[in-house]
């Protein structure tokens, strides 16, 4: 190759540059890069060999404009870093890769006033739909938002938006944990819960209560301590819960952080687990396998979930009808939970 042929190759190519290179009309070109219609198998194979040589990269951005979209997916996530979130948001890539779409990502920070302002960021980009990712944005905000653009809500249900929404039963899921707890003979049952404005909070709360009153055990509202779903609450709260001199054999917590901290707490304390306090957790983080004990926990199937919003987007995006898979949670049976003997 000559050194002018080298500088040609250099510059940033056009659709002239691969017509000349492939001895095709720049329609051809055009054809091709947009797959619009049928192309000559000998032609085609000249234009990806074009582009190829010439390191063309197609502006999908732009190639999206002309058709009316940015071929970008907006994601209002409620906390990077969140591992369940996280999970969720990998599900969400995984399904993208492949297809012309990117998404962009913004951080909710689990506040509605920051959720509200990195949506605008979001629609300030003209993206082609929005996948709310959890979050405290109020239900109003939402509705509100589908008129504005596709929408999506994952690992939230919200009256209002039916049929856009893909989620598990916090309760039934809650509910299921202490009901194993009280099977195992347990009577005192303390709860660390999550942010209590939070619906998900709110929700495992409820099935956590309602496990209870079925089994004609008293609700204590001095066993139930505030948390907010991260690890350092867990500390705080067996702390809270020791202070107070209460008595508990068993500790569900709201998410598998806090259970972390909890074990921490009791730890420290040289409270014994299980010997002296069960823990069962909810989320079923990749650790949560490996600490000491392993910790039974309940499963969401974070990936599946985002895998099937994203599907869900670019159906809606193409104006094509879709449904969502159907999706529970499971408990996860572990070293952490012991039977209590005559407690009954």
């Amino acid at each position: 190759m000559d050194q002018d042929q080298k500088k040609a190759d250099q510059k940033k190519a056009t659709i002239q540059d691969i017509a000349d290179t492939a001895k095709v009309s720049k329609s051809t070109v055009s054809r091709v890069l947009n797959d619009t219609t049928p192309v000559n198998k000998q032609k085609r194979e000249a234009v990806l060999a074009a582009m190829k040589r010439l390191n063309f990269q197609p502006n999908l951005f732009a190639r999206g404009l002309a058709g009316g979209r940015s071929m970008t997916v907006g994601i209002l996530t409620q906390n990077i870093g969140s591992p369940f979130y996280d999970a969720v948001n990998q599900g969400l890539i995984r399904c993208l890769v492949g297809t012309n779409y990117s998404p962009i990502f913004v951080d909710g920070q689990w506040h509605e006033d920051v959720g509200e302002s990195s949506l605008r960021v979001l629609l300030g980009r003209q993206v082609d739909g929005v996948i709310v990712v959890g979050g405290n944005m109020s239900a109003e905000s939402l509705i509100a938002l589908q008129s504005r653009t596709n929408l999506i809500v994952v690992a939230r249900e919200v009256q209002g938006l039916e049929g856009k929404c893909i989620f598990i039963d916090n309760v039934q899921a809650a509910y299921d944990a202490t009901k194993y707890l009280i099977e195992a003979g347990h009577r005192k049952i303390a709860h660390i819960t999550g942010i209590p404005t939070h619906q998900d909070a709110i929700r495992r709360f409820k099935g956590y209560k309602q496990a209870l009153v079925d089994a004609n055990i008293e609700v204590d509202e001095d066993l139930v301590i505030e948390g907010s779903f991260d690890s350092r609450s867990g500390v705080i709260a067996v702390e809270s819960l020791l202070a107070s001199q209460k008595t508990f054999t068993a500790l569900f917590c709201a998410s598998d952080s806090i259970a972390f901290g909890a074990r921490l707490a009791l730890y420290n304390r040289g409270i014994r687990v299980p010997d002296d306090i069960s823990l069962v957790g909810f989320d079923d983080q990749p650790q949560s396998a490996y600490v000491t004990p392993p910790l039974t926990t309940v499963r969401q199937p974070a990936h599946e979930l985002g895998e099937a919003a994203a599907n869900a987007m670019l159906k809606m995006i193409e104006k094509k009808p879709f449904e969502f898979p159907s999706f529970s949670a499971k408990l996860v049976f572990r070293e952490s939970v012991a039977r209590r003997i005559g407690s009954f």
